[in-house]
This record gives C-alpha cells, structure tokens and sequence, in this order.
C-alpha cells in the first residue's frame, strides 16, 4: 500500500489564523487528528506531502511570512508544492510527482473542508485516483448563506461527506485510511 499510496497535508498553514472567519472551535481536535495521519503514514512509509495556498499580496504571500506550518503540527514533507488554485492538482506540480511516483491512491486532509480539501477530492477522483477523504482530519469555519442562515463547521463537514461519499471518496477515519483501501485491507 505504501508504494502506490500517498498523504496530501493541503493549506495547513499559518495564513488562516489571520483570516476574519477563523475560529479556536475545533482546532484542538483537528490538529490532533491531522498529526495522528501525518505520524501515522511516516510510519507506515506513507509519502506525506505538503501543500500551501499562496497570492502574490496579502496573507497568502510568500512575503507575508504565514505560508508556513500552522502550529502546533510537526511535518518533515517527502515533497512539497505551492498552489494558486483550489485544487492542489491545477498548476502545482503534484500531478506530476505523483505520476512519476507510481501513487494510484491518495488520503485528502487539511484546510478548508469545503473548498481546497473538496475540491482536490474531486479533481483526483476524475484524474483516475483511489481517494480517502479524512474528513475528521479538515478544518473549516462557520459560513453564512445567501439567506442569512449561519452553517456550523460540523455541518459544512457533514455536507462535505455526504457529497463526496461513494462519488469521489472513500470517507475514512484517520485509522481507516492508513489501514488501506477495503480491498487492500482484505487481502
């Protein structure tokens, strides 16, 4: 599994906190679960790739001093890539090395749920990739639709699952994603 399986760590950075919408509320839980993944495919000899969101002004650039590793997490990346889009597969570079890598499955984690976690899901998905979306192991913040009613994190994670379920992913536990896929687990 290891061979052909890789870690995607997206957007797991500093320039969040410094955002108007961010929120403390379920950071502690995702950090520890995001490091859990993290600790637990260095282990397995699982690829841990890092991914960060950068813009050329504003929090997001790299002369900001934010694209950085959202403390507390520990990561010593196998590669890492910086993107300008949602998906951490448009223009970064990772397809590429995962391509040249022989990856065929990849475990989605990171920053934000809904938008570049999603996002990423989808578009490996279509490129033909076997996909864990750790759900458990995002992070995202309240939003407030057009008509004014607030969406919980919970609740925006829970939409996130629901769509991505049997579609694009596989939605898995941290131990169930570094434990492989059903088949690989099987057999």
């Amino acid at each position: 599994m290891s061979e052909t399986t890789a870690l995607l760590v997206i957007d797991a950075q500093e320039s969040f906190r410094h955002r108007s919408y961010f929120s403390e509320e379920g950071l502690g839980l995702y950090v520890s679960r995001q490091q859990a993944l993290i600790d637990g495919a260095r282990a397995a000899g699982i690829p841990v790739i890092q991914i960060f969101h950068i813009d050329d002004s504003g929090i997001f650039s790299e002369a900001s001093g934010l694209v950085r590793t959202l403390a507390p997490l520990r990561i010593e990346p196998d590669a890492m890539f910086r993107k300008r889009r949602h998906s951490a597969l448009v223009g970064s570079g990772l397809e590429v090395w995962l391509t040249e890598h022989g990856i065929r499955r990849v475990i989605v984690s990171g920053i934000r749920t809904e938008q570049c976690c999603e996002t990423t899901t989808r578009h490996a998905s279509d490129l033909g990739y076997a996909v864990d979306y750790v759900g458990e192991a995002t992070l995202t913040f309240p939003m407030v639709d057009a008509s004014g009613r607030e969406w919980s994190a919970a609740e925006i994670r829970a939409r996130t699952e629901l769509v991505l379920a049997g579609r694009f992913a596989r939605i898995a536990t941290v131990e169930q994603a570094l434990a492989g896929a059903p088949e690989a687990a099987a057999a």
